[in-house]
């Protein structure tokens, strides 16, 4: 496994996490956004554009939805 693929991993495996996590705290919330964020990136590396776009889409609606739940 080369270390694209283990960041890929390492992305996705955080999002599952801090989803499962985030009624527990908002902080999860902005873990699980900076995980899209970070899947976001592994798309884009890997030449999957509309893997990348999606992923940074989510990113944006958790941030929002940290940004509402802080309050």
């Amino acid at each position: 496994m080369d270390a694209l693929s283990l960041f890929g991993l390492f992305a996705v495996t955080a999002m599952l996490v801090a989803y499962a996590l985030e009624d527990r705290s908002h902080w999860y919330i902005l873990a699980f956004a900076g995980a899209c964020g970070l899947g976001s990136v592994y798309g884009f590396l890997q030449g999957a554009w509309p893997f990348g776009l999606v992923e940074a889409i989510w990113a944006g609606v958790a941030a929002r939805r940290w940004s509402i739940r802080r309050q």
